[in-house]
This record gives C-alpha cells, sequence and structure tokens, in this order.
C-alpha cells in the first residue's frame, strides 16, 4: 500500500501532489468521514484553486456534502468545523512551506488533525471504488462569513474595552498569506493602530518566504524600530504560526511564543495541565511549573496536541515553532488568538518586560542526510547510548534525553530525508556541544 500520509496530511510538490490524487484522496476522505458534510479551505498558493476543484469533485463523488469556505486561514477553517457541524475539513495549504508545495490537512468532526497513523485508514480506502450514483451527488455550497465569525469569537475571549482604551500601535507582517483575511480586521477591531506589510494575499509569497524566522522577518524588525510600535507580529502562509518582535526589534522565536502564551494563560488562573511536543523548549515546563501545573509531552506535530488536549483537561498546548492551541476556542493551532492575548498582556507592560519573566534557554539544531532505514538506525544507536549510560531519557518521539539544565532529542523526520538532533542548553555553548556529541553517536 502508498503511503501518503505525513506528520500533518498529505504534503507534495505540484508534480506530486497532481489533481488526479488529490481527487482519488479527497474521495477516500469522504468515505472516512461516512459520506457526510465536509468543509474545505484554502490558502493563496497558485495551485490551491486548481486543487480545490479537484477535492471537491472528489468529495461530491463519494456522496459528501461540500461546504466551500475557499480562502481562509487554518485556524479559521478548523474553527467552523463545530460551529457548522461538519464531519471533516480537508484545508488544502502547506503552511509555511515555499510556494511550489502544496498539502491537504485532514480534520475531524472533532476538531482533531489526522495524524500519519489515522491517515493508514485514508490510505487503503484510496484505490478503491466508490463513486455514488448520480442522483445521490450531493451539493457544494459556497459559504462566505467564516473570517467575520473566526474573528468575532477572539474577540469575545479577550478584554476588548481595555484593549481598545490602550491604543496600541502594531506592525503586522500578514506574509502574502490568508493572515491578511483575520489579523488587520481583528486588530482593527480592537482599537489598534496598524501598519501592515505584505498585507496582501499572494501565492507566490514575493514580500519574504512564508515561514516567518528571523532572517525572513527583517522588513518587520525594521519596521517597529522606525515606527514606535509596541510590538510586531509575524504569521506563516496560513496563519497557525506566529512569532512576535517586540519593543526594541528583538526577534521572539516560537519557543518563547508558546512559554509567554503559557503565563498568560496560567496567570489568568487556569489550573489545568500544558500540553507541549518533545522538542518545545523547557522555558514552558519551567513556567508551567511556577503555577503547580504539569507539562504532558507528545510526539512532534499538530495532530498529537490537539489528540492530546482532546483526550483529558489542559489549559493550552502549543509547539516550538511559534502554533499555539487555546482550547476555548478551538484545537487549531490559532496565530490570530495568540496575537488577541498579546494585545491584551500588553495592557499591562511591554513585551520586553514580559518576555524578561520566561527562562532563557539556547537551542542548536542538526541534521543527519538519511534515508528511511537509516533513519531508524540513527535513532536506535541513540537509544542504545541512553540505555547503557542509564540516561533520564523518553521515547515518545525518536529519543529524548534529560539533564538537569538541558536536554537533547534524536529523532527521524517524518516529511523529509533526514534525521534531527536538537539540543538546548543554558547557554550557546553548551547547546553546540550537546548536539554535535549526539550527532556523532547517532551516525556511529
Amino acid at each position: 500500500m502508498a503511503r501518503y500520509f505525513g506528520t500533518n496530511g498529505v504534503r507534495g510538490l505540484f508534480s506530486e501532489l497532481d489533481p488526479m490524487l488529490a481527487m482519488r484522496m479527497a474521495r477516500a476522505i469522504g468515505a472516512y468521514f461516512g459520506h457526510g458534510r465536509i468543509l474545505v479551505a484554502r490558502d493563496a498558493r497558485l495551485t490551491g484553486e486548481c486543487l480545490k476543484h479537484a477535492v471537491i469533485a472528489g468529495l461530491q463523488s463519494a456522496g459528501c456534502e461540500v461546504v466551500d469556505l475557499d480562502y481562509a486561514t487554518a485556524p479559521t477553517a478548523e474553527f467552523m468545523v463545530k460551529r457548522l457541524k461538519a464531519d471533516g475539513l480537508i484545508i488544502i495549504t502547506a503552511s509555511h512551506n515555499p510556494p511550489e508545495w502544496n498539502a491537504l490537512k485532514v480534520v475531524d468532526a472533532k476538531d482533531v488533525t489526522v495524524s500519519r497513523e489515522r491517515g493508514e485508514s485514508i490510505e487503503k480506502l484510496i484505490d478503491k471504488p466508490g463513486s455514488v450514483s448520480w442522483g445521490r451527488v450531493r451539493p457544494c455550497t459556497a459559504y462566505n462569513t467564516s473570517a467575520a465569525e473566526h474573528t468575532d469569537a477572539i474577540a469575545s475571549l479577550v478584554n476588548a474595552a481595555r484593549i481598545r482604551a490602550r491604543r496600541l500601535k502594531l506592525v503586522l507582517d500578514c506574509g502574502n498569506g490568508t493572515a491578511a483575511l483575520v489579523a488587520p480586521r481583528l486588530l482593527e477591531n480592537l482599537g489598534c493602530d496598524l501598519v501592515i506589510i505584505n498585507g496582501t494575499m499572494d501565492g507566490r509569497f514575493p514580500g519574504r518566504p512564508s515561514e516567518p524566522t528571523e532572517a525572513n522577518v527583517r522588513e518587520l524588525i525594521s519596521a517597529v524600530k522606525s515606527s514606535g510600535a509596541d510590538a510586531g507580529i509575524a504569521w506563516d502562509g496560513d496563519g497557525d504560526r506566529v512569532v512576535f518582535v517586540d519593543e526594541t526589534g528583538n526577534y521572539v522565536i516560537g519557543d518563547r511564543v508558546f512559554a509567554l502564551s503559557v503565563l498568560w494563560k496560567l496567570g489568568n488562573g487556569s489550573k489545568a495541565d500544558i500540553v507541549t511536543t518533545v522538542a518545545t523548549s523547557r522555558a514552558a515546563e519551567d513556567v508551567a511549573a511556577r503555577f503547580k501545573c504539569r507539562t504532558r509531552y507528545t510526539a512532534i506535530g499538530a495532530p498529537y496536541l490537539s489528540e492530546a488536549v482532546a483526550k483529558g483537561p489542559a489549559s493550552i498546548a502549543g509547539e516550538e515553532v511559534g502554533g499555539v492551541i487555546w482550547p476555548e476556542l478551538s484545537l487549531a493551532k490559532d496565530g490570530f488568538m495568540t496575537a488577541a492575548r498579546l494585545a491584551e498582556a500588553l495592557c499591562d507592560k511591554p513585551l520586553g518586560a514580559w518576555l524578561r519573566e520566561i527562562p532563557v534557554y539556547h537551542n542548536v539544531k542538526k541534521k543527519i542526510v538519511a534515508d528511511a532505514e537509516a533513519k531508524k538506525m540513527i535513532v536506535a544507536r541513540a537509544l542504545a547510548h541512553a540505555k547503557s549510560k542509564k540516561l533520564d531519557y523518553t521515547t515518545v518521539d525518536g529519543v529524548r534525553v534529560n539533564f538537569p539544565d538541558s536536554w537533547v532529542i534524536v529523532r527521524a523526520s517524518g516529511t523529509e530525508n533526514y534525521a534531527r538532533v536538537f539540543a538546548e542548553a543554558k547557554s550557546e555553548a553548551e547547546a553546540e556541544k550537546l548536539a554535535e556529541e549526539w550527532r556523532k553517536i547517532a551516525e556511529g
């Protein structure tokens, strides 16, 4: 059986994820979700419209009722699942990947993203005959108010009156993605004065690459400094990831965005666990410990975070790339809810002051070129070493080894021909030393 699902959906270049595969996959997804009501959304990529038509055709051929949200951020589309009582959702988005990539992200009726493991059940259906008779083809209906409904819901969960009174000045970098549909509307409605860059949707991402790394958001950093803004905010191509820039122009990496979010959520009285991945900075765990809240670790990837939150009470969940789940809103990583929480927090003190409350760790990331078989051997060597030295380790995803003030993880990439070695420590030199030591161990 061919494998299509990766860590988060079916992803590939247009030559790989072409209309024929998209249609066949959508038909299988429709069957998996019981031939019910399925939402379809897309980001701004040039291949999105073509793949959307193929997906809708596949769903209709499976006898599904289709609701076409058209352009929508990933958090918006996921927010609409329960609101529209859908049986499932397909988002045509490659998130932070370059413009030549696209993907089908699949979400179930409980707003839980379908993982690689659950995707196997869909893959088993892809080559089975599944078209319904002509009289059972159900309609496709356009739905055009999802962005407004999403932004209204976010505004209702923060102290909107206080934010409006503060009149924050914010610089927004929408990255030419679908964030342009939500971020300006939301923060303008919250009374913020906005400077907007890369605010036009364009699937070529002409303003900057989709992933909001520090190197990619230099224009945002400059704009915050030159305009005297309270903060800058940048999203990836579909709005599930977010990063910040503080009032002095310092870039705030996704790990620290999540740790800040934990501080804000638990500081407001929430007492349930926090959930994060084994590759996320210990800063979030340290913050949770201040409030006597437990940290639950999952495998890397949005599906595992949403699964964990759905299984048990959680105050908040998130990962190292700046994706934060706010369970009071949905089980989506929602970069706009995170931005609204930032605006609320800035009513108390500047972002730089908030950051001083977050423990400082340094991260080093390395990768080893490896095919599927080599990746298994690399992880096995790391595990054998951890066992032989009687180290504190976990195998939730690859092998993570914990030390008093540091940790290292060796894991196989779920989407690329690499094994990855991540290390974190109190100093950059210590993190580099740890990563290099375990790279050598893993390579043998």
